[in-house]
């Protein structure tokens, strides 16, 4: 008798917890399991703020997917996904063509850049491994070039951050660390660099308490960061970014470095194979399965799940993908086993905490508000246990954090 095959797309948070959960749910006889990710390596997005800004080595941020999966039960096909065919029940790889039984969508999110004119040719992101890399040697090189050139340009040490959510504020926090020891590097005075963070919503991190807020906005304040809030950008050129704010005249500021850190929408993918989604994000049902769709799941930023208490969906962040993996895991282990009673996804909100650098940050951590030492530690913890929980302790010895205090 023929084993279904389950096809698991994207090793982010949602897909490597959910393919680590199945082969601990299912015996080698129960099921083909199959990984395809674009690369042989899994990243830490939200460690990537840190890579980005110089305070973390790349390599640091990413651990091989060989070295997590049961190699015994898993097959890993490094591919890129350019199209699922839902009717033929087949995925379209740049590499050839995969087809499933059961598939479990979990390709990640891709940057939102609102149709801003110039971003996408102009701006740096914080998205992957080598975009983090990108962005730290830029910075580096117009340091190098500003202590080296006769003629002084000082718009090479304008720093511009668009967009001061989670994102955001985590890359200004680790940049504020960095700039001195740049600065000492290269011969530069640090009254010359400039950091400016431009938002085109109200706040500062929207939705995230109004005390711990302003905490974070005065300490970043206090770091050098100047922030524009109710300010959008119009438009991003090779010298800097036009903003507006409200109904005021359109302004530039000139800026060596343009940092875009404002929009997360789902995979594209997903629209080019047909599901019906609103920015690449798709609606999924109870179960986390696609509307219309028995055998295909989505999880992570290409899911939308929506919060009842405040009718909203719940932003896209890895302790959500992790916990539908699991899910997603326990549901395929059911329909394996021919039991047609899914769980339903319950989101069970741990706590978020914000890193402000090294060793400061804000959160909330089941119901309690943190900030500065105590939260920064808490940040650590909450790294660790989801390389715990995909990894074990051996992955948290090799990757871990433990620089606390």
């Amino acid at each position: 008798m023929r084993k279904p095959k389950i096809v698991i797309l994207g090793a982010g948070y949602g897909g490597l917890m959910t393919t680590v959960r199945l082969q601990k749910h299912l015996g080698v006889n129960e099921a083909d399991i199959v990984l395809v990710n674009k690369h042989d390596y899994h990243y830490e997005t939200t460690w990537l703020h840190e890579a980005s800004a110089g305070t973390l080595h790349h390599d640091k941020v990413r651990y091989d997917i060989r070295d997590v999966i049961d190699r015994s039960k898993v097959d890993f096909v490094q591919a890129n996904v350019e199209q699922i065919d839902k009717e033929n029940k087949k995925i379209i790889l740049d590499n050839g063509e995969l087809d499933y039984d059961y598939l479990v969508i979990a390709l990640g999110g891709e940057p939102e850049t609102f149709g801003i004119k110039g971003l996408k040719e102009y701006a740096f992101g914080i998205v992957n491994v080598n975009s983090s890399r990108l962005l730290r040697e830029h910075i580096e090189y117009q340091f190098a070039t500003y202590s080296t050139e006769e003629e002084k340009n000082d718009n090479r040490l304008t720093i511009v951050v668009g967009g001061a959510g989670f994102t955001g504020v985590e890359f200004l926090g680790e940049l504020t660390n960095r700039i001195p020891e740049l600065c000492h590097e290269y011969d530069v005075d640090s009254h010359k660099v400039k950091i400016i963070c431009v938002e085109a919503a109200p706040t500062v991190l929207p939705g995230f308490d109004q005390e711990l807020v302003d905490y974070a906005v005065s300490q970043l304040e206090r770091k050098g960061v100047e922030f524009r809030i109710g300010t959008a950008i119009k438009e991003c050129t090779p010298d800097g970014i036009i903003v507006a704010k409200g109904e005021e005249e359109p302004y530039e500021i000139k800026a060596g470095t343009v940092v875009w850190a404002a929009g997360v929408r789902g995979n594209s993918v997903i629209e080019k194979s047909g599901f019906e989604a609103m920015r690449g994000r798709v609606k999924v049902q109870p179960d986390l399965r696609a509307p219309g769709y028995e055998d295909v799941f989505i999880i992570g930023d290409s899911s939308l799940v929506i919060n009842e208490e405040i009718n909203r969906p719940y932003p896209p962040t890895a302790q959500i993908a992790m916990q539908q993996g699991e899910l997603t895991a326990r549901n395929l282990a059911a329909l394996i086993r021919n039991k047609q009673d899914l769980e339903e996804f319950k989101f069970d909100n741990k706590g978020t905490v914000c890193s402000l650098g090294e060793h400061d940050a804000i959160g909330v951590v089941f119901g309690k508000k943190l900030t500065g030492t105590s939260a920064s530690f808490m940040k650590k913890v909450v790294d660790n246990r989801s390389l715990f929980m995909i990894g074990g302790a051996g992955l948290v010895l090799k990757k871990g954090k433990f620089n606390v205090f």
